[in-house]
């Protein structure tokens, strides 16, 4: 099994520092995957609160889940949000292209309780360090080649059920019986197939995410590592 302190995070520095582009070295993208309410936004926000606040920017995939606005919402309410082709995964790809090529891009910004994408975008400056999170984006080769170190946290299922109640009840809108009804319809099935098996790409695997404190000291220190820190 990866680990924090395994070659994965060993290559990363081999791939961040023997890739200069001119005189500016190329940002290091640091992958964060796992399933719905692992903790892998608090490990996200652990590692960037590691590195001064100028030097690294944080996307979630899920900014990129594709506009629905042409439907009506009783079929939005239908959608798999939970496999593949929800997000605009392509789109992702292309801006951390950009980025890593020192170009600024524009983030959708998405509107959980329409399922819609808001007119206004997210302007995103390139930084030493860009950690992207999300539930799927080691399932995607393309998205996942974009990784210098991939991490995965991997949390017990009962709690990440419960955590996600909380979080779409609260955040987004949502009923606890619709939000019931979608893990079991789509968020378990979609977890088995794609998130779940996705953890074998992963440089490192962090057991319950934000409250394993040793993992994540232990990534952390590593990070500033390969920042020359």
């Amino acid at each position: 099994m990866p680990d924090a302190t395994g070659t994965g995070l060993a290559a990363a520095r081999k791939r961040q520092y023997g890739a200069a582009e001119g005189s500016r070295m190329r940002p290091l993208i640091i992958g964060i995957a796992g399933g719905t309410g692992s903790g892998k936004t608090s490990v996200a926000r652990r590692i960037a609160r590691a590195v001064p606040a100028d030097r690294v920017t944080t996307i979630e995939h899920d900014s990129y889940y594709r506009d629905r606005s042409h439907l009506s919402p009783e079929e939005r309410e239908a959608i798999n949000f939970d496999h593949p082709e929800a997000l605009e995964t392509a789109l992702l790809v292309e801006h951390l292209a950009e980025l890593r090529a020192g170009r600024v891009v524009d983030v959708p910004v998405y509107d959980f309780t329409r399922h819609t994408r808001r007119v206004e975008r997210s302007r995103v400056e390139p930084t030493p360090v860009i950690v992207v999170e999300g539930i799927l984006i080691f399932s995607d080769a393309s998205l996942r080649d974009s990784f210098d170190v991939k991490i995965f946290v991997d949390t017990d299922s009962d709690i990440r059920a419960f955590r996600r109640i909380e979080r779409d009840m609260r955040e987004r809108g949502r009923s606890f019986e619709s939000v019931r009804d979608q893990y079991y319809e789509t968020v378990r099935p979609m977890h088995l197939q794609f998130v779940e098996p996705s953890k074998r790409w992963a440089d490192v695997i962090i057991p319950e995410g934000g409250e394993n404190r040793v993992a994540l000291e232990m990534v952390i220190a590593r990070v500033e590592e390969l920042l020359g820190g």
